[in-house]
């Protein structure tokens, strides 16, 4: 009988559509938007035999040369003070290690330096001053991260009265003025119409990595939301907020208004769908959905990938923002080719 088994199973490979198996395969990159160099360059690691955890820091630090959309790297999304700052972590999905940088200053490779805390330190996460001077004792430069495009970004904002930002129940009325803001005596709620995020203006990038064993890495990296109040840190360097990666289950990368999406963990709970053996696409519906409930007009999008290879993304639609880019590697496909959903 076993020659038959072999002969039913070469037939039912034969007879299996394409598109049945383009969903899994491994090994898969996958990324944020439309960052091709960045994919191309994580998965030439892994052709090099590089790690996946080579391929994350890899492909999200060309995303930083490449200052991909103005929103990654130096010389973007200044903040209140005209000063650009970054954010990035990177997480190994074997042993659960997350290292993670946050309000970086004056160091260009923040997905470098989130590798070092794994490295060489035990903790998770470093911010501020003290992240650029942890960078610095690890061999990294001192750089000016301000260029002529982010001065005339913060030029650009000071004249338009400092729109749009993120203060509310201030004095002087920060919709109408700049500061210095106090707070007002008596705090007056009112509910916020839209997200102030252009849908151009904050394009992290976020990178699963899925290994030809099924090992799993991800990570992210980002100069954060323009016009930022200075010391704000986004959902990008938060574990389980801006990525997360689980070597028994899959991982995931979040990008969009990430004051928003981080407070429900979104590629924790996408990877925990997967775990329980929800489809990927279905777990990054079911996250976008759940955060819809509570902020309908949000910008944001997810990517998932589990151990298999399968792959999928999803996004919340709003005026200007219909559907949502990424980029996919796979042994399936020629090249790193683009991939678009519709957003739901």
């Amino acid at each position: 009988g076993r020659p038959g088994v072999t002969v039913a199973l070469l037939l039912l490979a034969v007879l299996t559509p394409a598109s049945a198996a383009s969903a899994a395969a491994v090994p898969v990159v996958i990324n944020t938007w439309a960052f091709r160099t960045a994919a191309e360059t994580a998965w030439r690691v892994l052709e090099l035999g590089g790690s996946e955890l080579d391929a994350v820091e890899r492909g999200c630090g060309q995303c930083e040369v490449d200052q991909c959309d103005g929103s990654v790297g130096y010389g973007g999304s200044p903040d209140e003070s005209g000063e650009t700052t970054l954010d990035a972590m990177i997480m190994d999905g074997n042993t659960m290690e997350v290292g993670a940088v946050a309000d970086l200053r004056r160091v260009k490779n923040a997905i470098g330096v989130a590798r070092k805390v794994i490295e060489y330190t035990k903790h998770t996460l470093l911010v501020g001053e003290s992240a650029s001077l942890f960078a610095v004792r690890m061999g990294f430069p001192y750089e000016d991260l301000t260029t002529q495009k982010s001065l005339s970004l913060y030029s650009e904002w000071l004249n338009q009265s400092c729109q749009p930002n993120y203060w509310k129940n201030v004095v002087p009325d920060s919709s109408t003025s700049c500061g210095p803001y106090k707070r007002r005596e008596e705090v007056t709620y009112k509910e916020e119409t839209s997200s102030q995020r252009s849908v151009r203006n904050h394009d992290t990038i976020g990178m699963v990595v899925i290994g030809a064993s099924g090992t799993v890495a991800s990570g992210t990296s980002t100069n954060g939301a323009i016009h930022k109040i200075p010391g704000r840190v986004g959902d990008s360097p938060i574990a389980g907020a801006g990525s997360y990666a689980d070597s028994t289950a899959g991982g995931a990368a979040a990008t969009g208004d990430g004051d928003i999406m981080m407070r429900f963990l979104p590629s924790y709970q996408a990877v925990e769908y997967m775990r329980m053996g929800t489809d990927p696409t279905v777990a990054c519906q079911k996250v976008i959905s759940r955060i819809q409930k509570y902020a309908p007009k949000f910008f944001g999008a997810i990517i998932c990938a589990n151990t298999t290879g399968s792959y999928g993304a999803a996004c919340n639609k709003i005026p200007g923002f219909t559907q949502f880019h990424f980029m996919v590697s796979s042994p399936l496909l020629s090249r790193p080719t683009e991939q678009v959903v519709d957003c739901i």
